[in-house]
């Protein structure tokens, strides 16, 4: 029998349950909801249904009143399959306004999202469980993450053994089929999830007439992972005009296939760039998706942008369900400096640069050093590396390894 393994979002999920009557859990196809809505302890005991089930979606679509009506709390999968439902919801929910009494959830955001602020506004809240972290799989949740104490106190703390971060870690990505012990090999698996997400999710939903362009696209999207991104160069290489490229990066943001980080602009550097870096929402998935599959020494030309990504997915996954008053962004000064990811929670933050290797010298801190300057709300600048030490290297200013950063 499969063990459960603890999700970060557990947490932050039974409180929403005790404050609003509709929860809904969206993310990345295969990331693990349908395991976490039956398995989470705090959702034991409730009526689940799965809309993939064809006799109850029928049932949904016929009568959806009766279908929600239910005595006890309920939690409907996939319930972005019948849209009929939200209202029904709605209806109930003006009724009785018990917390906790529905959970939704679905891969399709762009279906299931536009529902709840159509029809559920001020009665639901929505969370995003993220592909698993590598807090969750080396299973360090009873411990605060380390980039909030770091955050907190301005240094490092104190950690015990902590696992190095192996480029192997970023082949595999955090989608439970492909990332856990005892799973087949990763490779043919994202095959089978790229043909399922393009025909399933995007031709189904989105009715995507041309399926070959939006694979090209995606591939590309893919190629600039960690980048600025311009929507009128993807759509220059993809042969698209800049309406299509846009409407089809929405699509795939919206199913969490890639996400957008904006730039931090609280201080007042000329030549700031507002654009936003893209990121594809599994580091798994994009080595796939750009040939990398076979990456393992960090010497492939994408490694670097590779690995960010990675980090990139980790931050993303413990702000959501850890640290959700806190956002994320990126600085870059054109032409000059740049800082991989800044967190910022009120008027401070901290600041993060990844680096692959375990050495480093004065250009990899540039950047850092820049933004320190200009940024006196930064308690803590911190270049994040792929060996094991841990050095302050001045005022405010430290190098870690990445597996510390991200326990």
């Amino acid at each position: 029998m499969t063990v459960y393994r603890r999700r970060a979002l557990g947490r932050l999920l039974n409180e929403a349950l005790a404050s609003l009557p509709v929860v809904v859990v969206t993310g990345l196809r295969q990331a693990g909801k349908t395991t976490f809505l039956q398995n989470e302890p705090g959702l034991a005991g409730r009526r689940f249904v799965t809309l993939d089930d064809f006799a109850q979606l029928a049932a949904a679509r016929s009568d959806p009143e009766a279908f929600v009506r239910s005595e006890g709390p309920l939690t409907i999968d996939e319930a972005q399959r019948c849209p009929e439902l939200l209202q029904a919801i709605k209806r109930e929910v003006d009724r009785d306004r018990t917390p906790g009494r529905f959970v939704l959830s679905g891969s399709a955001n762009f279906a299931l999202l536009q529902g709840v602020s159509e029809s559920l506004a001020g009665r639901a809240v929505y969370l995003t469980l993220h592909p698993f972290g590598r807090r969750e799989l080396t299973d360090r949740l009873d411990s605060q993450p380390v980039l909030r104490r770091l955050f907190e106190s301005g240094r490092p703390p104190h950690l015990g053994d902590v696992p190095h971060l192996a480029m192997g870690e970023v082949v595999l990505g955090g989608l439970p089929p492909a990332c856990l012990p005892g799973e087949p090999g990763p490779a043919l698996w994202f095959k089978g999830y790229e043909q399922t997400y393009l025909e399933r999710d995007v031709r189904a939903l989105a009715r995507v007439g041309d399926i070959i362009s939006f694979r090209n696209l995606l591939h590309l999207v893919a190629l600039r992972t960690g980048q600025v991104l311009s929507t009128a160069d993807l759509a220059r290489d993809a042969k698209l005009s800049a309406a299509t490229a846009g409407r089809h990066l929405g699509l795939l943001e919206a199913s969490f296939v890639v996400f957008r980080l904006a730039p931090y602009l609280a201080n007042r550097a000329s030549r700031l760039i507002k654009a936003p870096k893209v990121y594809i929402g599994d580091s798994g998935l994009a080595c796939h998706l750009t040939g990398c599959a076979g990456l393992r020494d960090g010497q492939a030309p994408l490694s670097g942008a590779l690995l960010e990504t990675y980090v990139a997915n980790n931050l993303v996954a413990i702000l959501d369900a850890e640290w959700p008053q806190a956002r994320l962004g990126y600085w870059h000064v054109q032409g000059r400096h740049e800082v991989d990811f800044v967190v910022e929670e009120g008027t401070d933050c901290l600041a993060i640069e990844v680096k692959t290797s375990g050495r480093w010298d004065d250009r990899d801190l540039a950047g850092l050093r820049a933004f320190l300057a200009r940024t006196p709300t930064c308690r803590v600048a911190v270049l994040g590396h792929g060996g094991d030490s841990t050095v302050q290297l001045g005022d405010r200013l430290w190098a870690m390894p990445l597996g510390s950063i991200l326990a």
